[in-house]
């Protein structure tokens, strides 16, 4: 008895969820839908899916369980198109980085004994810098030492979220439940803002005063901070998460420009000892938890992880939950 996985969208986040699930083809038959036809026949040919399908309706039809490793703008869109063809009790995960608006798509798109759950992948921490994209940075220890942080509406079945939780263990990851508030709070501070500090760096100095000789003189640093804007997705998805997640956003860019602005004054008055004491506290504070996300031990919030068993009670409850359901 197998189980279908649809994995739609074969970038970095859904190429590794394939791969990961690899050991368990014998229970798992794994189905890839990618609006690329080259990057889909790239991750069949990794072995990050045993099939591809190029029609998304048909990609769903028989799947028990569909990931959406989309960017947030193709979320809805997609919803829309493959609802009629879900089967019931389907469950259905996705891996954007917020999930209230997610939460109004799906609560307004599917149908009923339609189940979701969010996730929010943390990856291992040793991809946590890397240069590779898209279905080329698709590893199979991906979730690794990381986490994916499980979100739900408070209507979800139990044997969903039980689902869900087994797939992060056969994943290697660990599972931390999370309130859908708190995920996007965290993931606007540690996912959006980046990548909108990386494009007001790049529109502050690229063609502006003084660029033609400054672009030859850019080093690590700019390299650095700027990488953000070609690394997580194009334009249109940042201002997607922005824009559907604006009172967080803002309440987070305030706070930002309220500590540039502290910044700027003790520049300005030339304190010294004000000016040393802030910078040696960011330079302690990133030490630290770089330290802290290398050895992934998070001390005072292993009471939220779940471990979730071994690995034979795993596809025993993704099964049960299948029988319960079809009774």
């Amino acid at each position: 008895m197998t189980i279908q996985i649809t994995i739609l969208g074969l970038g970095q986040i859904g190429g590794s969820f394939g791969l990961a699930l690899a050991e368990h083809k014998d229970k798992i038959e794994r189905v890839g839908h990618d609006l690329s036809h080259d990057t889909a026949r790239q991750a069949q040919k990794i072995g990050a899916v045993d099939r591809i399908h190029i029609n998304l309706p048909s990609a769903v039809r028989n799947a028990d369980v569909v990931i959406l490793a989309l960017p947030l703008d193709q979320i809805r869109e997609t919803l829309e198109i493959i609802a009629e063809d879900l089967k019931e009790d389907v469950v259905v995960l996705d891996t954007s980085p917020t999930k209230e608006v997610v939460f109004s798509w799906v609560k307004e798109l599917l149908p009923p004994d339609r189940h979701y759950v969010g996730l929010t992948p943390v990856v291992n921490p040793s991809y946590l810098i890397m240069e590779d994209t898209g279905i080329n940075a698709a590893r199979a220890d991906l979730f690794q030492r990381g986490m994916l942080c499980i979100v739900a509406p408070a209507y979800t079945s139990s044997d969903a979220i039980k689902l869900a939780s087994d797939l992060t263990q056969m994943v290697g990851a660990k599972a931390l439940f999370v309130d859908p508030l708190e995920n996007d709070s965290l993931m606007t501070s540690t996912h959006i803002l980046p990548q909108l500090v990386s494009a007001a760096l790049l529109d502050a100095t690229v063609d502006q005063p003084g660029w033609y000789e400054g672009r030859k003189v850019a080093g690590r640093a700019y390299a650095e901070v700027t990488q953000p804007m070609l690394q997580f997705g194009d334009p249109k998805t940042l201002s997607s998460l922005a824009l559907n997640n604006r009172g967080t956003v803002i309440r987070v860019l305030d706070g930002l420009i309220d500590t540039l602005q502290a910044l700027r004054e003790e520049i300005d008055q030339a304190d010294g000892p004000a000016l040393e004491t802030r910078l040696e506290r960011a330079r302690h504070g990133r030490e630290r938890w770089w330290g802290q996300r290398q050895a992934a031990d998070w001390g005072e919030t292993s009471s939220q992880m779940d471990d979730v068993g071994g690995g034979g009670e795993v596809f025993g409850r993704m099964f049960g939950f299948r029988r319960r359901k079809k009774k």
